[in-house]
């Protein structure tokens, strides 16, 4: 059977690395036509966000106009490269409840809190991996661990960090337990909750979503 073909492909693979290419360098040096083109073999049926995301237009959009900056993961695979999966940085505030986190975390966040008339919440400019997906087509996805794309995303983060200062990022997820289970696995800690906005509730579970942040060393 081809999905058994598929799985064998995937197995005696060659390893040769990650590519991670920017979607505004590809739009700037391709266009857009062809950037949609090579979106349109992307696909993730567990997360239909995020798959349509990138293949509705939102990540060309968003890359566009500054708003988040999507990176597209390419995996060798029986000598050609393929995609293998994406991530999606934003800039963005998060106000972090004082008495959320251990008192550590609270202590190393208060030096990148803006001036806030309650010591009770901090509020700190943050990056937010507001995307992670990984390729179901064709089994791409077994190219990649969630853990090492979601590694890639956050040594992103740190690299402009490094230029422009901050120690933390965040991200939002369904409160799912496994979902909860991976970002903590990786070294996050929830610190609040996030209702869902009016376009969100048709395509994601519950009323709201799960914030979790992580302190970069």
């Amino acid at each position: 059977p081809l999905r058994r073909q598929r799985q064998m492909c995937i197995r005696d693979r060659i390893m040769a690395g990650y590519s991670i290419l920017s979607l505004s360098d590809i739009i700037d040096e391709k266009g857009e036509d062809f950037c949609r083109e090579i979106l349109s073999f992307f696909s993730c049926p567990p997360n239909p966000d995020v798959e349509k995301f990138l293949t509705k237009r939102s990540a060309i959009d968003f890359a566009k106009q500054s708003i988040a900056q999507t990176f597209l993961v390419y995996a060798s695979y029986r000598g050609k490269n393929v995609l293998c999966g994406y991530f999606t940085i934003a800039n963005k505030y998060i106000v972090v409840g004082s008495h959320s986190v251990s008192k550590t975390t609270a202590r190393r966040l208060r030096k990148f809190a803006m001036p806030n008339i309650s010591d009770d919440n901090l509020v700190i400019m943050a990056p937010l991996i507001a995307q992670l997906g990984k390729n179901y087509m064709n089994d791409y996805r077994k190219l990649i661990t969630g853990d090492e794309l979601l590694k890639m995303a956050i040594d992103k983060v740190s690299a402009a960090q490094r230029i422009i200062g901050g120690k933390v990022v965040y991200v939002e997820c369904e409160d799912i337990d496994i979902l909860k289970k991976f970002y903590e696995d990786n070294g996050f800690v929830i610190f609040g909750k996030r209702r869902l906005d009016k376009e969100e509730r048709g395509e994601m579970n519950g009323s709201h979503l799960i914030q979790l942040l992580k302190y970069l060393n």
